[in-house]
């Protein structure tokens, strides 16, 4: 058995051990879910729990994939080490330790980046506090990429922190192989086939016009089309949701700097008060995978299900508000004004 047979083995076993919703296995999968776990195994090495724990909802799945591959995996101006980087530094500000751990070790064995590399200091910049309005060390050209995988790991860090556990590595395995076990899975997280090609994932979804809050990825096609996309198919999903529970998360973001509120609750009751009783499962769910997705736990999980029981409906709820989320905070890097 090769270790890439291995790895992917394990990492399907490790489906089981999604919470709060039952991952479609490999075996079962149909149509758009089919699709994307195909391309998944075939052009990022394995398929990755942060996927496959939106299967119950393919739409938002098949946004999932196309933001990580055009951001994150196809080769382009910029370097997938700066790629890495970039990933790694927004999910330490947002403290994703799951996907700390998977992207560090990633860029623990990827060649380093040459000085003077496109984008060669964008985590520097983010990690200094880059909304503080000093200039982004990437041109127009690199921003789309740079930028795309700060939104992507924004959304991703969302999902992850509500769904999976702290680590890929079980707790119980020893700190002395944490890193070698981590540093083997990165390796495997590699094309089957090769350098993949821009712009091929975007067929997963239907054509959409690009938003304003992503005007920075116009001046590439293919990051362009999957971020239009996945924000369209996002929102088509959760088209159900109520108008004043989307009110109510767009003002919240309004006027939040970004900053997590902290161990408590205080912060959420005065937000959910002015709602009627029957909006507030879903405005708390919304609300914290927004902003402090670490807090959601299994009661407000069951008081969501009490109005809306499918684990579709869950993914589709925890997609739309991590989008939204990723969509302000990435517009504040970019700086445009918060949609």
């Amino acid at each position: 058995m090769t270790t890439r047979t291995l790895v992917r083995a394990v990492l399907r076993g490790s489906l089981r051990d999604i919470r709060h919703v039952r991952a479609v296995s490999p075996r079962r999968a149909q149509d758009l879910t089919a699709a994307v776990y195909k391309r998944a195994e075939r052009e990022f090495g394995v398929l990755a729990p942060p996927l496959a724990l939106h299967s119950a909802a393919p739409l938002p799945l098949a946004a999932s994939w196309l933001l990580l591959r055009e951001s994150l995996l196809v080769d382009g101006l910029v370097d997938r080490a700066v790629k890495e980087a970039v990933a790694t530094e927004i999910s330490r500000q947002n403290a994703c330790s799951y996907c700390v751990d998977v992207h560090r070790a990633t860029l623990q064995t990827l060649p380093p980046v040459a000085s003077g590399a496109p984008g060669a200091t964008a985590a520097d910049w983010l990690r200094s506090d880059a909304a503080d309005g000093r200039r982004a060390p990437f041109t127009a050209e690199e921003a789309p990429e740079i930028l795309a995988v700060a939104f992507t790991f924004h959304y991703l860090n969302r999902m992850v922190a509500v769904f999976l556990d702290d680590s890929p590595v079980p707790a119980q395995a020893p700190a002395a192989v944490r890193g070698p076990i981590l540093r083997t899975v990165a390796r495997t997280m590699r094309p089957v086939d090769g350098p993949l090609a821009a712009g091929t994932s975007l067929g997963l979804l239907p054509d959409a016009p690009l938003p304003p809050p992503f005007s920075w990825a116009a001046p590439n096609p293919a990051v362009a089309g999957a971020l239009a996309r996945a924000a369209a198919a996002v929102d088509d999903a959760a088209g159900w949701v109520p108008d004043p529970v989307r009110d109510l998360l767009t003002a919240h973001l309004g006027a939040w700097d970004g900053t997590p509120p902290g161990i408590g609750r205080a912060w959420l009751r005065p937000a959910l008060a002015r709602l009627a009783v029957t909006h507030r499962p879903t405005a708390a769910l919304a609300l914290l995978t927004a902003v402090a997705p670490h807090q959601v736990t299994a009661d407000d999980i069951a008081a969501f299900r009490d109005h809306h029981p499918t684990d579709r409906a869950l993914v589709e709820l925890t997609s739309w508000a991590s989008l939204t989320t990723a969509t302000a905070l990435t517009s504040r890097l970019a700086g445009q004004p918060c949609p």
